[in-house]
């Protein structure tokens, strides 16, 4: 099993900033090659990719996000960032970090990010 803590989501005006973090812990073998990244989930919306680091080093984004958010992972403390800038109130969500090791998905609480026009 994995576990992963998502922190950094708040309230913010639009054009502005927000980092979230996600912490992965429990059975990892090995943080490098497990997929990594972030969902978001709007009220009345599906679930839809933010970013995602699967194979290789460069992450897939949906298109909502390319060229405003960034994500990136430091290997040594198993934890995965999203940077978001120049946020929009329809970035308004429940973002998800998500982890995939040896064909298991798993989700992190989700931590709520809301941009206030």
């Amino acid at each position: 099993q994995v576990q992963l803590v998502e922190s950094g989501g708040g309230l913010v005006r639009a054009g502005g900033s927000l980092r979230l973090s996600c912490s992965a812990s429990g059975t990892i073998f090995s943080f490098i090659t497990m997929a990594m990244g972030w969902y978001r989930e709007a009220p009345g919306k599906q679930r839809e990719l933010v970013a995602l680091f699967t194979s290789g080093i460069t992450p897939n984004y949906g298109d909502s996000v390319k060229g405003r958010f960034t994500i990136s992972r430091d290997n040594a403390k198993n934890t995965v960032y999203l940077q978001m800038s120049s946020l929009k109130p329809e970035d308004t969500a429940v973002y998800y970090c998500y982890a995939r090791q040896r064909a298991m998905n798993y989700w992190g609480q989700g931590t709520q990010v809301t941009v206030s026009s």
